[in-house]
């Protein structure tokens, strides 16, 4: 269970949530509410205050890349440090059937990242996330660059995630896409979540 207690963040405050094994909370509000500073301050990527925790343990008993590794923010553009994209994976091998459930084939490790579109970086993003095997993903607009073909392929890989005991808190612009994956709509406005 990933439990939420007084979350005080730039803009940003989270009363009280719960989220057990298998939910998505998606969370909406219109752009600049605060749904990516909540989601990063869950992730402990930026200073916040109040009580997070994983399983009844608390974030701040953890490193940061510990707690970052089971509690993973996916955001809406990715980081790439190395030239080949196999580089960004800790087991290449491993992550082949995310990727091709994602659309790519294997050989999409040797490519190098200059060649990526918007759209391939973000589910790229999304399997390189899937590799580290988190916990509990913390998506901003993941499928924001994402035409309808691809959109599928993505809530196909967060569903199947959800079956397996994942925990998904994700932002989302999409009604539809809230109502397809969602077990709970949250909304933001000024920096507040309310159900």
């Amino acid at each position: 269970m990933l439990s939420i207690r007084n979350l005080r963040a730039r803009h940003v405050q989270v009363d009280d949530l719960d989220l057990e094994t298998g939910d998505c909370f998606t969370v909406m509000g219109p752009s600049g509410s605060g749904k990516s500073l909540m989601l990063r301050a869950v992730a402990d990527l930026d200073p916040a205050e109040g009580e997070v925790t994983l399983d009844g343990r608390e974030r701040m008993t953890m490193t940061g890349p510990e707690w970052r590794r089971q509690v993973m923010y996916v955001g809406p553009e990715s980081g790439w440090w190395e030239d080949r994209v196999g580089a960004h994976f800790e087991d290449p091998e491993s992550v082949v059937g995310v990727l091709q459930r994602l659309g790519f084939k294997a050989e999409t490790l040797n490519w190098p990242v200059s060649r990526l579109s918007t759209g391939e970086r973000q589910r790229l993003a999304i399997a390189r996330a899937f590799d580290r095997g988190p916990r509990v993903l913390l998506m901003d607009e993941p499928t924001g660059a994402l035409d309808q073909a691809a959109t599928a392929l993505v809530e196909g890989v967060i569903h199947d995630f959800l079956m397996d005991k994942g925990i998904v808190l994700m932002a989302t612009h999409s009604k539809e896409q809230a109502a397809r994956l969602g077990t709970r709509t949250l909304s933001m406005a000024a920096g507040r979540l309310s159900a």
